[in-house]
């Protein structure tokens, strides 16, 4: 059972209904055989389209009542599936950009955990360690964030699922990688090295206030695409980027090296092994503006 903690200092308890399910996908022998057919791209099609048939729309009333949500940030639309309203769009005014340019903004509404990087490009992620070369799909571009912050954004199903840049910049392609779906709940760490086998999206993004920064959206179990918005170009704090279709997911952050400061309530939550939850354009940190992250690192 994890604990999410709030900025205000409240806390609540991970819903243990969808740990029971992972620790029997990951930890039985029958549990992972149905895993395997699980994470088939086929499979994670088939729900897709499932939940964008008009008749999906019957499971929403019981999602609502079940994770308690309040719609009120929200737009008020009629949902033409049950993916259409699960990447419903909220208020703007819901969800204000932090209006100071030095501000780390969060790009997603999400608990939040901040690594270190370690001098072998390596964090740990609960009871694993994952490589930032295996995130990007490039050992050596991992080695420019040594020394630098890993932020991992999880997103539960009930969160808002877009998902916006941290800040202004050149952003380069988008790089699909891996291609087998995972779940990315914690209690999935334990036995499985999920993000190195995940479908991921991987971009980089030049910028005045955090040097170069990476951006990388993983899909998980029956998430059957991620919808990014644009490629290459310059791009906007807090613009939307893209956004996820069903089910719970996660966006990672790599800093560089004193590229920005991090609340202190968000470290020593994450010290203690407690994610904090956070929200789309909301501020969680201070951009340094070093001068190291500013000189030439090459291209993106």
């Amino acid at each position: 059972m994890g604990i999410i903690r709030r900025r205000d200092g409240s806390q609540t308890v991970t819903d243990e209904t969808q740990d029971r399910a992972l620790a029997f996908l990951y930890r039985t022998a029958p549990g992972r055989s149905l895993l395997k057919l699980l994470v088939q791209p086929w499979v994670s099609a088939l729900g897709g389209a499932a939940l964008d048939h008009p008749l999906s729309t019957v499971l929403i009333p019981g999602f609502v009542r079940h994770f308690q949500m309040d719609l009120s940030d929200y737009q008020k639309e009629t949902y033409r599936s049950y993916n259409a309203f699960f990447t419903r769009q909220i208020r703007p005014e819901a969800r204000p950009v932090d209006p100071d340019p030095a501000a780390l903004i969060s790009p997603c509404d999400a608990k939040l955990t901040v690594y270190p990087i370690t001098p072998d490009s390596c964090f740990p992620i609960k009871q694993s360690l994952y490589r930032t070369g295996d995130l990007l799909g490039c050992h050596r571009l991992a080695r420019r964030f040594a020394g630098g912050q890993c932020l991992i954004f999880r997103l539960t199903v009930e969160d808002y699922h877009r998902y916006c840049y941290p800040e202004d910049g050149v952003k380069s392609r988008n790089r699909l990688l891996g291609s087998e779906l995972h779940t990315v709940n914690p209690i999935a760490l334990e036995g499985y090295n999920i993000y190195k086998r995940n479908c991921r999206s991987a971009c980089l993004i030049r910028t005045a206030h955090l040097g170069t920064i990476a951006m990388i959206e993983v899909g998980a179990l029956m998430v059957g695409k991620i919808v990014n918005h644009h490629g290459a170009g310059n791009v906007r704090r807090g613009a939307e980027k893209g956004m996820f279709r069903f089910g719970g997911s996660t966006v990672v952050v790599l800093l560089q090296k004193d590229a920005a400061v991090l609340d202190p309530d968000i470290l020593q939550n994450s010290a203690e092994g407690v994610e904090t939850a956070v929200h789309y354009g909301e501020r969680i940190g201070t951009a340094q503006q070093c001068s190291h992250c500013l000189d030439k690192q090459g291209a993106v």
